[in-house]
């Protein structure tokens, strides 16, 4: 029976309420034509939700099949809740990486937290324990109020829901430009570990078995998250508040020990998926498709915390904590057991079907019957026209930009207190990153890094991407994105294993906008496969515009990497005085994109850095051989800001000093962004070993236990002079100070 609120198919069409749930004219004939009929209210609403770029991946599908998705490590790609890599010894690592934008735009606190929640789902939906969350967030300017507020809520968010849940906050990134001044990018990457033989899959096998709900009960939360998430920001978008979904990290945490029981300890469990963007549509559309068989649900089972909900609410609603498991007929008995134990609601709400539709029943009546492949696989691909935006061909025939340099020390100084590169000791202070006492490696340098229990062994983790180059040239900062993640992770000790991304663009109706998609795909695939990182999974947020304006393109990285060896564990500080001090790579004036270009102009322009994957390749893999060697005593890539900064960051951290001649443009060689260039101390013992493993590394300078950074140029003279104090004012002081400051 349908509600006497909701238009009839007529009116659905005539007056074409579809296009407020982000249906096209087109797509409604296509609808049309797969089922033979008009499609009622709720018909309607399960097709805009599964047929959103959210859902689908409509517009990018052509541009996510550029990606290598197989490797020889690789035990699942994309397509599941998450992606899964062998690590040997019968185990695997779990990851996968996604965004709640919007919501966090509008919501940030529970924006944030909600999203956390939910890559804690996709990867225990797996059979996975999570061991580890990481973060990759990009705000506007620490400027106004508006900002401070989002910045600070979505960190609170982050922390109740990770600390909460007992799962540590190791690791991640932070940036802001004003190009995210209305749309904020949240992303949320969860890292877990299982034994091969623990391995689920979200597929509905098994004529006649059952369908069960289990977790939180349904509410009016969340309705229409998926097509909000596929839609731009504008001015009304502080309408779309009950849009956001409100998230529970303690019932989470009954959830997952529950659903972890069940799928090491119950045979009767066939599949199992959380219930996420358009959750329960997608989750047993999605089941049933990967099958190749149907469900039938009654929703007058389905738990609900609100009174007289409808099949459309029900269907589209996205409230937290909850999954959908299929479980052998007659054995169902079995599988509640476990979620009885833990005080959640387990309860059969359908069962599979042999026809290939999803048939819903509610007050006796059939209010839905769709092709479960029409809702899931065979929704339409678009490729959408893709132009060369004009500022790309004038940044390529721009001259090179010459910074104005009065004082090397205090343009260090400046650097240092830029928010993108300042301590983000404000952020991870919050978080719990010790829970568990796995983490080896905290939050700050240049990879986290997490033991895995009882062996000796650790998994190192990281986020990354620099935006401002995927701006100037999306292909180039596509490669680079990857290559520094893997800096990383080698940096770190771990050999690199594999990627998942979460490519947050703008409209990618808008042909330029697709082209920066395309071009960072190419340069994204490229340095994976010469890395080989393959792609296991991942997330497309497109529409991050607001008020037709488009953050930079944002292809953020997760990686994970193996170490093998405990004792191969590396940090970026500078440990012992009389360590030396190298620098590999070559340090050229680039400045295109930089840190530095951004403080002394407020924008960016030119050409962004030069990157070689053939070189990349080798020097990571040199070093990682040097590590293992155990010549190193640390190792950090240098990064924004350039080699100036990255000595500085080491001392710091170090607590020790450094004296250090640089040779070449001295602009260039202290704050130029070159690519694949790394920091690293060695013991003066093993510096002959060392220099034979890394060819190219040259040796700068030595570690002294007098506090501050010195370094010269040729012939004594003298660049940078700065005592620990004035450095650590500058980085450590610049987020808090900001924070508090009156606009």
């Amino acid at each position: 029976m349908l509600s006497h609120l909701e238009p009839t198919d007529i009116q659905i069409k005539e007056q074409r309420l579809y296009r407020e749930m982000g249906l096209s004219d087109s797509e409604f004939e296509l609808i049309q034509s797969i089922i033979g009929r008009l499609p009622n209210w709720t018909e309607t609403g399960l097709f805009s939700v599964m047929w959103s770029e959210h859902c689908s991946y409509k517009n990018s599908k052509p541009v996510l099949r550029k990606f290598p998705v197989d490797g020889k490590h690789v035990l699942q790609g994309p397509g599941e809740g998450a992606g899964i890599v062998d690590i040997g010894d019968g185990q695997a690592v779990v990851f996968k990486i996604e965004s709640h934008n919007h919501p966090s735009a509008i919501e940030p606190y529970q924006g944030a937290a909600t999203g956390v929640g939910g890559i804690i789902r996709d990867v225990f939906s797996m059979g996975a324990r999570p061991i580890a969350l990481l973060n990759s967030l990009r705000f506007g300017e620490l400027e106004s109020e508006r900002v401070k507020y989002l910045f600070e809520q979505v960190v609170a968010g982050i922390a109740g829901y990770g600390n909460c849940i007992g799962i540590p906050t190791v690791g991640g990134e932070v940036q802001f430009d004003a190009s995210y001044e209305g749309n904020p990018l949240v992303n949320a990457m969860c890292v877990g570990l299982i034994d091969h033989k623990d391995i689920k899959k979200g597929q509905a096998h098994g004529i006649g078995n059952s369908v069960m709900y289990v977790g939180a009960k349904t509410g009016r939360d969340g309705i229409h998250g998926a097509t909000f998430a596929s839609e731009e920001l504008t001015d009304a978008s502080e309408e779309k508040r009950p849009a956001v979904q409100v998230g529970d990290p303690f019932m989470e945490k009954l959830l997952m020990e529950a659903c972890l029981e069940v799928i090491q300890g119950c045979d009767a469990l066939v599949g199992i998926q959380d219930m996420g963007a358009a959750g329960l549509t997608s989750s047993s559309a999605e089941m049933a498709s990967k099958a190749g068989v149907g469900i039938e649900m009654n929703l007058d089972l389905v738990p609900q915390r609100e009174k007289d909900m409808t099949a459309y609410e029900m269907m589209l609603s996205e409230s937290q904590e909850r999954m959908l498991l299929v479980v052998e007929k007659g054995r169902e008995h079995e599988a509640a057991a476990y979620f009885e134990k833990w005080d959640l609601d387990a309860v059969t709400i359908g069962s599979v079907i042999e026809e290939k539709v999803l048939r819903l029943l509610h007050h006796g009546d059939v209010v839905a019957e769709l092709p479960v492949d029409a809702l899931a696989e065979d929704a339409p691909v678009y490729n959408k026209p893709s132009s060369e935006p004009a500022y790309y061909s004038e940044f390529q025939s721009e001259a090179p930009f010459v910074p104005a340099l009065d004082s090397f020390k205090e343009t260090l100084l400046q650097l240092l207190s830029q928010p993108t590169i300042a301590s983000k000791e404000w952020v991870f202070s919050q978080y719990d990153y010790m829970v568990r006492t796995n983490t080896a490696v905290a939050p700050g340098s240049d990879a986290a890094v997490v033991r895995i229990r009882g062996t000796e062994k650790a998994l190192a983790m990281t986020t990354d991407c620099n935006s401002r180059y995927l701006y100037l040239d999306p292909e180039v900062g596509g490669k680079i994105a990857v290559a520094e993640a893997a800096r990383n992770l080698v940096c770190s000790g771990a050999k690199p294993l594999a990627v998942t991304d979460c490519l947050n663009f703008g409209n990618p109706e808008k042909p330029e906008i697709f082209w920066q998609l395309e071009k960072a795909a190419d340069g994204m695939s490229a340095a994976c496969r010469q890395l080989e990182t393959p792609v296991i999974g991942g997330n497309v947020s497109l529409y991050n515009e607001t008020n037709g304006v488009a953050v930079y393109p944002t292809p953020v990285i997760g990686m994970v990497g193996l170490i093998e060896n405990l004792e191969h564990i590396t940090t970026q500080q500078f440990k012992n005085a009389g360590d030396l001090i190298y620098l590999a790579g070559e340090s050229k004036p680039e400045f295109g994109g930089s840190e530095l270009q951004k403080m002394q102009t407020g924008r960016i322009s030119g050409k962004a850095p030069e990157l070689d994957l053939d070189v990349e390749w080798k020097r990571q893999a040199q070093l990682l051989e040097a590590i293992q060697k155990g010549l190193v005593e640390s190792a950090h890539d240098v990064a924004e800001g350039g080699a100036a900064v990255a000595l500085a960051e080491c001392v710091m951290k170090g607590n020790v000093g450094a004296s250090v001649v640089l040779e070449g443009d001295e602009a260039g060689v202290l704050f130029g962004e070159s690519q694949s260039r790394f920091l690293i101390t060695v013991k003066p013992e093993h510096a002959e070993q060392f220099e034979k493993v890394m060819s190219d590394a040259v040796q700068i300078g030595f570690v002294r236990q007098e506090l501050g950074l010195a370094i010269d140029g040729p012939e004594g003279r003298e660049l940078v002079k700065c005592s620990h104090e004035e450095l650590e004012k500058a980085w450590r002081g610049a987020i808090p100070c900001l924070l508090t400051s009156k606009v």
